[in-house]
């Protein structure tokens, strides 16, 4: 069963979430990296986009996670986009996520903040 990696860098989405409610009211940047592992089997025997794990989709899955609703806490965030990655994707064996909140309002000077969440398919509870 030859495993394939879809890895997505620094998908960048404009969101509203935040402990704060300045952040929440006004928004903020928001980057995702996404990491799937899937069986590609099928999808080199056939050479086929329908068979494989559309890049496209996915980034459509993890648009709506990302603006659906406004989260105090970037784990949760991170979580929600684990449990909708599992749903929506049935050949994932494992996913891997990293929510970075970028121009943080803070006192400190700080590039961005970063949470990341990893789950097994078969170990993985929403």
């Amino acid at each position: 069963m030859p495993l394939c990696h879809l890895r997505i860098h620094n998908a960048e989405f404009y969101a509203y979430h935040g402990a704060k409610d300045a952040e929440r009211l006004l928004g903020g940047k928001f980057q995702l990296d996404i990491e799937l592992t899937y069986n590609a089997d099928a999808a080199i025997r056939s050479d086929s986009l329908r068979h494989a794990l559309n890049y496209e989709h996915v980034l459509g899955c993890v648009h709506r996670i990302v603006r659906e609703n406004a989260y105090h806490l970037l784990e949760t965030l991170a979580h929600r986009l684990l449990v909708a990655l599992f749903q929506e994707f049935p050949p994932v064996l494992h996913a891997r996520v990293r929510v970075r909140k970028l121009y943080i309002p803070l006192q400190y000077a700080v590039e961005y903040v970063e949470v990341e969440q990893e789950a097994e398919r078969e170990q993985f509870n929403p």
